[in-house]
Formats: structure tokens, sequence, C-alpha cells
């Protein structure tokens, strides 16, 4: 069967006249007719029951009209469909983000993302950088929200846009300061408190461009870090800081991170950039991605 054949039977349910049906379809009715009945015998059964002067559906033919409908008109809506999956308002994307995106730009970016395309399907998962890195070679992903390289080089297949940028500032244990073994001064935290203190960091093979970050905070001051613990995830982070085990330099946002037990202090004098940037594959030229990299780049 074909659509010209669904097309046929709709009419003549519609009319239960093959005349007026052959009229409508601009046809002559014996073509009709015969489409009719090559449709019955490839369904096994019949669609109408005819007589000289009469034509009525059978029971089978009014349950087989309804699906035929609906078929009919999803195949109407196809021209329109894929208007819109060719711009881009219509489909799926699969995004990855760090951790840290959580508490900044991602927020924003889902919600401006959503209000424009609102039937776009947008599957989000939070990942490190040097896991989305892999994802989007291997075509898993569409694009990550990441932290770039400090040489912002890239494989060749990969393109990169920033975003935006912001401060470190150090997640502190409240008890520290409670019991003052933290001292501020202008209600900052000096380099050598910072110095002086145990380290808690996400490890260099798993975020080399944030624990690069960091460690360049302190050679600028002639000092290596005291690490006593790593962990690979922002919330995990914290919360071993709650524990009074040591600090945390971590970007500005997570002052969204409420936990008690930190407490978020600025750093005294100029604090290191965290760039963060979109990445995708570079031939990936989907009207979707690059809609939402408009809208993600907006925002720097």
């Amino acid at each position: 069967m074909d659509t010209r054949q669904l097309k046929h039977f709709v009419t003549v349910a519609e009319t239960l006249h093959f005349g007026k049906a052959a009229e409508r379809l601009n046809m002559t009715q014996p073509p009709l007719s015969q489409s009719i009945m090559a449709l019955e015998k490839e369904l096994g059964d019949a669609l109408f029951l005819r007589t000289k002067r009469n034509v009525s559906l059978t029971p089978f033919g009014e349950q087989w009209l309804f699906h035929v409908k609906s078929v009919l008109n999803s195949m109407n809506s196809l021209p329109e469909i894929a208007d819109r999956l060719r711009k881009g308002e219509s489909g799926q994307l699969m995004l990855s983000f760090i951790s840290s995106a959580g508490y900044n730009i991602l927020p924003q970016l889902v919600s401006h993302f959503r209000e424009r395309y609102p039937a776009v399907e947008l599957v989000l998962t939070e990942a490190t950088t040097d896991v989305q890195t892999t994802a989007i070679i291997n075509e898993k992903i569409d694009a990550g929200i990441i932290i770039p390289p400090a040489d912002k080089q890239f494989p060749a297949i990969l393109s990169y846009k920033k975003i935006m940028s912001e401060p470190l500032i150090a997640a502190v244990p409240a008890s520290w300061l409670a019991k003052d073994r933290i001292h501020l001064t202008q209600g900052k935290l000096c380099p050598n408190m910072v110095i002086d203190s145990p380290l808690i960091i996400f490890p260099q093979q798993v975020a080399p461009s944030f624990y690069a970050l960091v460690m360049s905070y302190y050679a600028s001051h002639g000092a290596q870090p005291n690490i006593i613990q790593q962990a690979i995830q922002m919330q995990t982070i914290i919360n071993l800081v709650a524990s009074g085990i040591g600090i945390a330099l971590v970007p500005c946002s997570l002052r969204h991170l409420a936990r008690t037990g930190v407490v978020y202090l600025d750093l005294l004098e100029t604090p290191p950039q965290l760039e963060v940037g979109i990445m995708w594959r570079e031939n990936n030229n989907s009207a979707i991605l690059q809609n939402l990299i408009k809208i993600a780049t907006e925002t720097e």
C-alpha cells in the first residue's frame, strides 16, 4: 500500500460515495474502485459494504480509519518537522559540563536555551574536561563546558570559544576562623595564610588546567602547596573543607554552594582568573549546536 491508496480510502470513508470521492480526488470512479479493492486484497478484509444504493464502512474499516487518519496527519506534518530540525528548533543535543559550571554559567545557559527552543531535548551530563574531550572526539556528546588548557591548544578536530572567566576564592573551614587559625587582612585572605594552610585540590591528571592555575598562584609567591587531599568533585572538595582538614581555592561562583562549616573568602591582591568555555567538534554542523553556541557566547 502507499500514501495514495490511504488517501483514497479516507476520502471514500468520509463521503461514503465513490462518485463524490472520485470527484474530490480529481479522478474517475473506476481507478478509485480498483485502488480500494487492491487495498482490501492486501489487508485481507473488506473496508466497505457496497450495494447499488449505499456504501458503508465495515466494522474493520471503521476501526482502521482512525489509524489511517493518524498516519496521514503525521505525514502531513513531516515538512514542518524537517524545517524545525533544519533550523535547530527541534531534536536533541547532548551537553556535558564541569561541576563548577553548575554554579555559574549552566543554569543561565539552560534557561535561555529552553526559553528560545522549548522543543529541543537538552541532555545534560556532568564530567571533567578530560572525559568531555574524549567523548566529543568520539561523537558521544555534541558539546562540553570545560576549562581550557593554559595554552588554548586543542586537537585539530575540536573548536572552542570562551564563555566567561571568574576569580578564584578560598573555601576555608569555619572552625579555623572561630579558633583564630586564619587571620584576615582588609577582610580578605592574605597569601601567607593560603600558603601556610593544607590544600585540597583536583588531581592534576583530571583537571590539569585548574591544577596549573592553582600552582601558578603558589609559584607567584615563591611557594609550593602542602597538598593534603585530592578529589575529583567540587562538592566533595567543599565537604572536605567543612571537615576541617584544609582549605581549597575554588571558582568565585562556588559561593552559591552553601555548606555548613565552610566560609568563602576573597584573596588579597589580584586573584587568579579561571576561564570557562564551550568545546565542540569542528565538523559538527548541527543547527541545534550552533544555536547553543550562540546563546552561550552571548553571556560572555
